[in-house]
């Protein structure tokens, strides 16, 4: 096939018949199935559908589809399951890449019906071979056509497909259907883009990064319920931390009254979930402890874990009652409403800056702030004063990305880029530190020996792999702060006004 050929079509309307009728010549439908239900599976952030591709359950199977025109099919239920669990099949190996992480959930569903097709000449030769989905969802229909070009027939595959675009209107690609059935709904992205102007005042500025993201973190409230997958709590609370960032940032933005506020506000949201959220942590790392200790701590592994998914489960219960109650609606229909518009809020000494410069002025003090901190680690420096280092990292990060459309790509995606992995280190770092802390309290509340040697064996290794962090933060400190990424931060922000 011809690189770039789009092989996946997508018309208005329900009928086949209908649609190709005078564009196909020479049609003929086979193998056509009754009417049948059907369930357009993806995971919450659609990554299916941003990559191209279509899943579909239907009776107890998993049919796939996308943009280049490959289909398979195998015997599956796929809705509430990870793609790794799913037993092997074509299907299971062309979602290749699918988030481990993530659960395939319902999109949307409806009827459908499924032919296969050929096309033939005059002498009944076989020139293309497709498949054809008509789907319904109440009053929207639609109709894809994947086409199969045959070896030796180039000429009937573009003659068709020139003819979908000119005669029948086709659009193509996976994100045609999805907008056919789903008209104006946009997938969900964890982390959207806010566009900013260069004059726009900080205040608003702010006020519209915090109203992102507080659509955001409740358009995971169903998932964290339900318990789909796990994910669902991290984007919640990574949503409200990035609200917290801009709070806590944006320096005279609001009054600092409002600002003492809503600090207290969004840390009271996030409350909550922290205990979860560490025990979710564990869970997923399981089968890495289990590797990590010998198999004769295994049995205090076992104990362990069947307490934490106990605790999980009542922290979980916790959780479900407050995100459901009637206080926690009103609360976030007040934030909400507050958001609406920068003049609902006090606005600080700083409110009227234009965003450009403001940025500028933010990120350059909190650059400094960062490299002055990390050029005094050393393998001594106490664990405090790198957690200390990791918090820079992030609020540098945060603020960057927050004001990232104001800026030339190409030198943030630089810059950005070491920033990183300093903070992956530093996560990495951070992380073992805190599980430490975690499984020695744990392990002190404890009354059964085999539980409290597994504990003491996976706080043993987790302080080495911490000081084999602490070695690498040193070593990528030392790209984030060449002298190509200082001359970056310095034209970029420095010649600035503040």
């Amino acid at each position: 096939m011809k690189k770039g050929a789009p092989s996946f079509f997508v018309l208005p309307g329900g009928a086949v018949e209908q649609a190709l009728s005078g564009t196909l010549t020479g049609l003929e439908l086979i193998d056509q199935t009754l009417e049948r239900r059907f369930v357009l599976l993806d995971c919450h952030d659609q990554s299916l559908r941003r990559s191209g591709r279509l899943l579909i359950e239907t009776e107890g199977r998993l049919l796939f589809f996308d943009n280049t025109g490959r289909s398979c099919a195998q015997n599956a239920k796929g809705q509430g399951r990870f793609v790794q669990d799913l037993p092997d099949g074509e299907v299971a190996q062309a979602l290749v890449g699918f988030p481990q992480l993530r659960a395939l959930i319902p999109i949307t569903e409806g009827q459908m019906r499924q032919s296969d097709f050929v096309l033939r000449d005059d002498l009944q030769k076989t020139r293309l071979r497709g498949k054809v989905l008509t789907l319904s969802t109440g009053e929207l229909q639609v109709t894809a056509l994947y086409l199969q070009r045959l070896k030796g027939n180039h000429r009937a595959f573009a003659e068709t497909r020139n003819a979908l675009f000119a005669d029948a209107g086709a659009a193509t690609g996976v994100e045609a259907l999805f907008d056919a059935l789903m008209p104006g709904q946009l997938p969900y992205m964890a982390k959207p883009v806010v566009e900013l102007t260069c004059n726009e005042p900080a205040a608003q500025a702010a006020t519209e990064i915090i109203r992102t993201f507080l659509k955001v973190a409740r358009a995971n409230e169903t998932g964290v319920i339900a318990d789909l997958d796990t994910e669902f709590l991290h984007d919640y609370r990574v949503a409200l931390r990035r609200i917290r960032s801009v709070i806590s940032l944006f320096k005279g933005a609001y009054s600092e009254a409002q600002t003492t506020e809503l600090k207290t506000c969004f840390s009271d949201l996030m409350a909550p979930t922290g205990r979860l959220r560490d025990l979710d942590v564990y869970l997923l790392e399981k089968d890495l402890f289990y590797n990590l200790l010998p198999i004769s701590l295994h049995a205090g592994l076992d104990e362990m874990f069947s307490r934490f998914q106990a605790e999980r489960k009542a922290e979980l219960t916790r959780l479900r009652r407050r995100l459901r109650g009637a206080s926690y609606a009103n609360h976030m229909a007040h934030l909400e409403h507050l958001f609406e518009d920068a003049t609902h809020l006090e606005p600080g000494p700083n409110a009227g800056l234009g965003a450009y410069d403001y940025a500028c002025a933010l990120i350059w003090k909190r650059y400094r702030k960062l490299c002055k901190l990390a050029r005094s680690i050393t393998p001594e420096t106490p664990d405090a004063q790198i957690h200390e280092l990791r918090i820079r990292c992030k609020k540098l990060r945060y603020l960057m990305e927050f004001f990232a459309p104001l800026f030339h790509k190409s030198a943030f995606k630089t810059i950005i880029k070491p920033l990183k992995k300093l903070q992956d280190n530093l996560g990495n770092f951070n992380d073992c530190s805190v599980q430490q802390v975690s499984l020695l309290a744990f392990a002190a509340q404890q009354d059964d020996v085999q539980l409290s040697l597994a504990a003491g064996g996976l706080i043993t290794v987790l302080n080495q792999k911490q000081q084999a962090e602490r070695n690498r933060i040193m070593a990528n400190f030392q790209h984030f702060d060449s002298a190509e990424i200082r001359d970056l931060f310095r034209s970029l922000f420095h010649h600035k006004k503040g």
